[in-house]
């Protein structure tokens, strides 16, 4: 695809803003986007091509690290288990900002046919796997690297400071571990240079490259994982009534949980999905186990919503268990991840830089996106701006394309230089804006 996003429109921002100078020209911001692309690009495929799963990112925060060291960064690595961190500081005052991407791949295997695609296998809860960047965090690490790379450059005319967090097990620690944005922020990524804002983005298949989606205020889902457990009484299975079939009971409740979004909560304002991930139960045909499990997600976006949904979930379980003559004991999980809000004030000075530098018509609110992000963490701490990027080739029908998580997932690399100008723009509108 033809470049069509030039960085004109970020310069007349600069400048327009409030009267105040541009010292970083246009010449020099175009020069420093044609230099970084290839970079990017070929960093992007390195990454695909040597993906690591959760807390286990072991060469990619190698790479990661050698690479803002290359740009004389400040560089602390080892957080969060494989975190990494750089500090640009700016040769002028101003304020500190965050920038942010994720680096772990999914236990996927890939089956697309681009030259670089992924080999890589690894353990997963006890299986060997296939191991893909089905998500584009091998895109969101090039893009971050390649911002960090061009304003480096111009370090001595840059306003302020910008701390690159790379982050480790956003797509979720393994069982039994901790990760993600909760752990490098209690491990204090924010405590020696607290930024101001904290911005992130994210490649989407369901958009075309060279669009960007967003919304203000609440964005994407609060996730919460939930376990049922109904209890039965095992028998012989030609012999039900000498016991209690729990899977009986508990296909009962997968019934009765589709009522819950459907008939008990009023989506009307926001919507609300409770799904049931998996069933397990039983050993042997002729045999009516005493025990079935049940794991599932339900996805948010009001506290008030999500505690109706516990609530009625539980009585339910509880209810057509009694019922049967079994019993239900339901769990929600503690380490989920909390609703992605787009501060209002800051995506309202974001909007405009965006549409300069991306066109009036590629920038668009979106729908809520339910699935969920742990960068809603870091935005509980200070003011966040996320943005969707769509990767799908244009005049393919995007809603069509392969998902993110699909072993299938493809970026239109033409999509990464439309997240490395905004970045570029967003960071340089707080800076240059607030110095």
């Amino acid at each position: 695809m033809q470049r069509c996003f030039a960085l004109t429109g970020l310069i007349l921002l600069i400048v327009a803003a409030s009267g105040r100078a541009a010292d970083i020209s246009n010449e020099t911001l175009e020069k420093t986007v044609r230099t970084v692309t290839p970079t990017m690009i070929a960093l992007r495929r390195d990454f695909h091509r040597h993906p690591e799963l959760s807390n286990r990112e072991f060469r990619t925060s190698e790479k990661v690290a050698e690479k803002l060291r290359s740009l004389g960064m400040e560089v602390q690595t080892g957080i969060a288990h494989t975190g990494v961190t750089g500090i640009l500081r700016g040769g002028r005052p101003g304020p500190v900002i965050a920038l942010r991407a994720d680096m772990d791949a999914l236990p996927v295997t890939e089956e697309t046919d681009v030259p670089f695609k992924s080999v890589a296998r690894s353990e997963y809860r006890g299986q060997e796997v296939g191991v893909m960047h089905a998500c584009g965090h091998d895109g969101h690490m090039a893009i971050l690297l390649a911002a960090a790379e061009a304003l480096a450059s111009m370090r001595e005319s840059l306003p302020g400071t910008v701390l690159f967090v790379f982050q480790p097990a956003e797509e979720g620690a393994p069982d039994g571990e901790e990760g993600g944005a909760s752990l490098m922020l209690s491990e204090g990524v924010f405590d020696g240079v607290k930024p101001e804002a904290v911005f992130g983005l994210h490649l989407w298949a369901p958009m075309n490259a060279g669009k960007i989606g967003y919304r203000s205020g609440p964005m994407m889902a609060a996730s919460d994982r939930y376990r049922i457990v109904v209890t039965g009484r095992q028998t012989h299975g030609s012999r039900p009534w000498g016991g209690v079939d729990p899977i009986v009971t508990a296909s009962q409740n997968v019934l009765g949980m589709q009522t819950i979004v459907s008939r008990q909560v009023d989506i009307s304002t926001y919507p609300a999905v409770l799904s049931v991930g998996a069933i397990e139960g039983g050993i042997r045909n002729n045999i009516i186990p005493d025990k079935v499990e049940m794991i599932g997600t339900f996805r948010t976006f009001d506290p008030a919503v999500r505690s109706q949904i516990i609530e009625n979930m539980t009585r339910n379980a509880k209810s057509i268990a009694e019922a049967a003559g079994a019993t239900a004991t339901v769990e929600i999980a503690t380490d989920n991840n909390p609703v992605v809000v787009n501060d209002p004030k800051l995506t309202a000075r974001m909007i405009p830089v965006l549409k300069k530098n991306i066109g009036e018509d590629n920038v668009n609110i979106m729908p809520y996106v339910t699935g969920a992000e742990d960068f809603a963490e870091y935005a509980l701490r200070v003011p966040g701006f996320f943005f969707f990027v769509g990767v799908t080739p244009p005049g393919t029908n995007a809603s069509q394309a392969p998902s993110n998580h699909s072993p299938l997932f493809y970026i239109d690399e033409a999509a990464l230089e439309v997240g490395l100008r905004a970045t570029l723009a967003v960071a340089l509108e707080y800076l240059q804006g607030s110095s």
